[in-house]
């Protein structure tokens, strides 16, 4: 009679593990962990500082004294296997778009510039010095004029935000691809001394 009752209570506590694993989502399952292994931590921490903290002699030098010497930086030796190619297409189509925005300013900054210097009535004067009096109609504005330039510029910084988006999402494919392959980029971390 007495079996029954720790029959009855063992039961619901197996099928609560199954129930445990299938009805939490992975995050508190981690989270429970990651606690457990924080509180394990910290009592090895505490035994380790009463250990410290405790009178017990040990020989000076030799074997068993422990080196109390300066420890270099910690190491970290990591593998990166896997480049998400939707954030890699998020990021490459930001800095592209920025790519064409400076791209624009810097031919108006230097078209203005070139404006003010004067280089397009030199050049329209030494045409018609070459030319001479077939030459008195000739503009260079009428085929380099600001409006084509900027139009011209815009075109190009499209298609580059559309190249450049579509070349770094199609290399994430190619790398993840060659990391499955090879085992991807082996990468150490160290800390600052």
């Amino acid at each position: 009679m007495t079996d029954r009752p720790a029959e009855r209570t063992a039961a619901p506590m197996a099928s609560r593990g199954r129930e445990d694993t299938a009805v939490r989502p992975v995050t508190q399952r981690l989270q429970a962990k990651l606690a457990d292994a924080a509180e394990a931590a910290r009592r090895t921490a505490k035994n380790a500082t009463k250990s410290e903290a405790s009178p017990t002699r040990r020989p000076s030098g030799g074997a068993g004294a422990p080196s109390r010497g300066p420890k270099g930086p910690r190491r970290a030796r990591l593998r990166l296997t896997r480049v998400d190619p939707w954030s890699v297409m998020k990021m490459s189509f930001l800095l592209s778009v920025a790519l064409g925005v400076v791209t624009v300013v810097a031919v108006l900054i230097v078209w203005s510039v070139l404006s003010m210097a004067g280089v397009w009535d030199s050049i329209n004067t030494s045409v018609q010095d070459v030319v001479g009096d077939q030459g008195s109609g000739f503009d260079i504005h009428d085929y380099l004029g600001t409006s084509r330039i900027f139009g011209f510029t815009l075109v190009v910084a499209v298609v580059d935000v559309v190249l450049l988006t579509a070349v770094a999402t199609l290399g994430a494919f190619l790398y993840n691809m060659a990391a499955n392959l090879l085992g991807g980029v082996e990468v150490t971390l160290s800390e600052d001394d």
